[in-house]
């Protein structure tokens, strides 16, 4: 006679309960796993390998924020001192900005926000003080050296945390997106302005007229509105993916950079009473950022 199916006899009979239990044999993809290096191994190596990749990736965004920053500031002092209308020369670098924003919301580079009015309103403020920022910038920078200058920005992080505060909020904007708003109402902000204070001298027939190298004045501003652009969009880019903290460490390193390469190149002369009061600006700056991250103990 057959053997009972040990399933069917196992609603009615108790002893089947008490068989010992054996695991299902192990599936035959796990012997490739093991073969490849492990799961645990393989997994880990990949997040490393991410992980170095990310590094990387944000070091290289930190050298061109350095670096566009750099020529930005020589080419921008190179204009300036032989065409002293600061309002004008900002007015053309938001122009330039809002050129190559549009082109990326065109060509869909990137995503087009949608702007409600309300959004508008908020960011308003933010962009007044961003157009203002960038004239004093210019117009500092048409009148004394760029180490002078930028010892001042040096404060920026501390302004821009008090602003964020006053006047953001909580904005669904992405910073790349938030900027890229900014920079067009900055040129329409400023347009007008430039227009009623120093009128139209960029035509060709004024810069001829004064004297001026046409195509050098031409390339060199064009050239300086482009880093302008570039370091503010590589500089937000950098803002998505460290903290603020560290971002303002970053942005005062920045600076130091920047000083050293303007001395250097435009052979500022500078007295050890001048170097420290820099090192002093510079060194206070960033022990405030230091400060920042330290987190107070729960008690």
């Amino acid at each position: 006679m057959a053997p009972r199916d040990s399933r069917a006899s196992s609603s009615s009979s108790g002893w089947i309960s008490e068989l010992p239990v054996f695991p299902d044999p192990e599936p035959k993809d796990a012997f490739k796993v093991r073969a490849s290096g492990g799961g645990d191994g393989g997994g880990a190596a990949e997040a490393k390998m991410e992980k170095l990749m990310q590094t990387l990736q944000l070091g290289a965004l930190f050298g061109l924020w350095y670096l566009f920053n750099i020529y930005f500031n020589i080419y921008n002092k190179q204009v300036l001192k032989v065409y002293p209308f600061p309002v004008t020369v900002t007015t053309v670098q938001f122009a330039i900005g809002s050129v190559f924003v549009l082109f990326m919301w065109v060509s869909n580079l990137y995503e087009r926000p949608k702007i409600s009015s309300s959004q508008l309103v908020a960011i308003l403020p933010l962009a007044i003080v961003h157009t203002l920022g960038n004239l004093f910038t210019n117009m500092s920078l048409g009148k004394v050296a760029v180490s002078f200058t930028h010892t001042i920005k040096a404060m920026e992080p501390f302004f821009s945390v008090i602003l964020s505060a006053m006047f953001l909020g909580e904005e669904s904007l992405d910073n790349i997106t938030l900027f890229s708003i900014i920079t067009i109402m900055s040129f329409f902000l400023l347009s007008p302005v430039a227009l009623f204070m120093e009128g139209v001298k960029f035509t060709p027939s004024y810069l001829q007229s004064a004297s001026l190298n046409l195509k050098e004045v031409y390339i060199r501003s064009l050239l300086a509105g482009l880093c302008f652009h570039a370091y503010q969009q590589v500089s937000y880019m950098i803002l998505q993916r460290v903290s603020p903290v560290t971002h303002s460490v970053g942005n005062c390193v920045k600076r130091v950079v920047v000083i050293v390469t303007s001395v250097l190149f435009f052979r500022t002369p500078v007295t050890p009473i001048n170097s420290l009061g820099t090192a002093v600006a510079l060194a206070g700056v960033f022990l405030y950022s230091r400060v920042k991250r330290i987190k107070p103990k729960k008690v």
